[in-house]
């Protein structure tokens, strides 16, 4: 895992940002924090970072962001579904033109059968655009899935950007 590694890959995301003229939310479960973390070590990311949610409970999800409370019981925290409304919430409160969520199972506890540890759910919405949701499997120790999943987030929105 290599902090500096996240920090280059946030500057480039926030270079096309500035390019673009767009701001841009993320929206954390699993991760807490560390996306915004990782984009905030970027100097002068004031010009194109708006906001970052960490929201880890239910509650949260629910209060914060308007994730259905039926939708979290049928398909729980961890799923594109969750995800899809994790992003569209943070968008919705911030007003930013770009947002990613992350909702996962770090470990070493938690994981089921049809989730394991290591399962993450990402959701990216630009503005204008078709909501993108996407599911992974990490392999690791808790951090080494919490850096996969920044990773996987920081580059799919990127990988998003440079499609429109």
């Amino acid at each position: 895992m290599n902090q500096e590694k996240l920090i280059l890959i946030s500057a480039e995301l926030g270079e096309l940002l500035k390019e673009k003229s767009l701001s841009l939310t993320c929206v954390e479960s699993c991760t807490g924090g560390w996306v915004g973390q990782s984009i905030t070590s970027v100097p002068g990311s004031s010009e194109w970072f708006d906001s970052s949610f960490v929201t880890y409970s239910y509650t949260a999800k629910t209060q914060i962001l308007g994730v259905s409370s039926n939708d979290l019981d049928t398909f729980g925290a961890v799923s594109e579904e969750i995800a899809r409304q994790m992003v569209s919430g943070a968008i919705n409160k911030s007003g930013a033109d770009v947002g990613v969520a992350i909702s996962g199972i770090a470990g070493p506890a938690g994981g089921t059968e049809s989730k394991p540890v290591g399962t993450v759910c990402f959701a990216w919405k630009v503005t204008l655009h078709p909501l993108i949701t996407s599911t992974e499997y990490f392999s690791g120790n808790r951090d080494e899935v919490r850096f996969s999943s920044v990773e996987r987030a920081l580059l799919g929105t990127i990988d998003i950007l440079k499609q429109h």
